[in-house]
């Protein structure tokens, strides 16, 4: 006999799914991948590249959306006989087969659920992550390289692609900073709630004596813009340095001046690039990336003006967003979320996706609190 209410389980999948659906817009999504592929199906496709891409991948991942509640839809059918069977044979073993999938079920479930907190202007967009060493010397250099493997790792873990833009080395080991993109659907929506202070407790590996050292990162998410967004820079507002690209320790790795450094000069944003071979290609990439920090500086100035009108003056989330513990103890927590995991070693190789599904109904329910 099951010790779980199957029907009231079966009853509850079926209605989350409901919402799913209603959020999503079945309709609407069956509408774009009919659009889309009519649009890849031309013969002309491929004579723009780019548009080429991005109409595959968004008719790729409009498909493989509907695909996966369509496929929810048949395991909720598919439990519901399993179950019947069960009761029917009085079948332990397939009591135990169907607790599993029932559980399998409520995690697909969960997943799709945030995905349909990520409503935001950009959060389709691709994601541009720069990573800067903060407080901690070599400590905190070492720390930046180890943030940037861990969301390169979890790219690699979704077969996302990416993309490292540009990097500036430490002088003894780690990075001063990274900047690298991420391209999937939904990449800036996901990874935004990434973005702060990320703090590291350790043993220092570079101090003699196996002090215990706490250093800081800043990870900072912006979305990559289109070539439709209305961003436009003038010239005089730009000044534009040309360097050769260097590797660790300042070791020239080109001949040429390729890399390129902009600096926006109202705000005095920078960004560098150097990871493409031409100095035309990397002032593009440059460009594209100072419009994209641009963008979102104007959108939070726009939020801010907004806040002071309404008379808000509720403090926002301090600098610390999670602290990485290796020493005395081994934790990762969230400390806005308190999500928490105990094994920092599978973490830092990307496993970090219920700290960002946390971190994204978070903010849901800071935006419900704050309306």
């Amino acid at each position: 006999m099951a010790s779980i209410d199957f029907s009231a389980e079966i009853t509850q999948l079926r209605s989350t799914l409901s919402s799913i659906e209603q959020v999503t817009d079945i309709e609407a999504l069956d509408a774009k991948i009919v659009d889309l592929e009519t649009q890849a199906s031309a013969q002309d496709l491929w004579d723009d590249v780019d548009n080429a891409q991005k109409v595959s991948a968004a008719l790729s991942h409009a498909q493989s959306e509907r695909r996966r509640i369509s496929e929810l839809a048949s395991r909720i059918e598919d439990l519901e006989v399993m179950v019947e069977l069960a009761a029917e044979e009085d079948d332990a073993d397939t009591f135990h087969e169907a607790e599993n999938e029932l559980v399998s079920i409520h995690r697909t479930l969960d997943e799709l659920e945030v995905r349909t907190l990520l409503a935001g202007e950009y959060d389709e967009r691709d994601a541009v992550i720069t990573i800067r060493a903060g407080a901690g010397g070599v400590d905190a250099a070492d720390f930046a390289e180890m943030l940037m493997r861990m969301y390169l790792r979890w790219a690699e873990r979704h077969g996302y692609a990416s993309k490292v833009m540009d990097t500036s080395y430490a002088e003894e080991a780690g990075l001063k900073s990274v900047t690298f993109e991420i391209s999937a659907p939904y990449a800036y929506g996901t990874l935004s709630v990434e973005g702060g202070t990320h703090r590291l407790v350790r043993i220092s590996p570079f101090d003699n004596q196996g002090r215990r050292q706490t250093s800081f990162a800043a990870v900072e998410v912006i979305p990559l813009i289109e070539t439709t967004d209305a961003i436009e820079i003038p010239e005089n507002d730009l000044k534009v340095d040309v360097f050769r690209s260097s590797g660790p320790g300042g070791q020239s790795v080109n001949t040429t001046d390729s890399a390129v450094r902009m600096t926006h000069l109202p705000s005095g944003t920078v960004v560098s690039m150097q990871d493409e071979k031409s100095q035309i290609q990397n002032r593009a990439a440059a460009l594209r990336v100072m419009q994209s920090r641009l963008l979102l500086l104007k959108k939070a100035e726009e939020a801010a003006e907004r806040k002071e009108l309404a008379g808000d003056v509720k403090a926002s989330w301090g600098d610390q967003m999670r602290s990485y513990v290796l020493n005395p103890y081994q934790m990762v927590k969230d400390l806005r979320t308190e999500y928490q995991e105990g094994n920092p070693s599978s973490v830092f190789d990307g496993e970090i996706d219920e700290f960002i599904d946390a971190g994204i109904r978070w903010r849901a329910e800071q935006g419900k609190s704050d309306s």
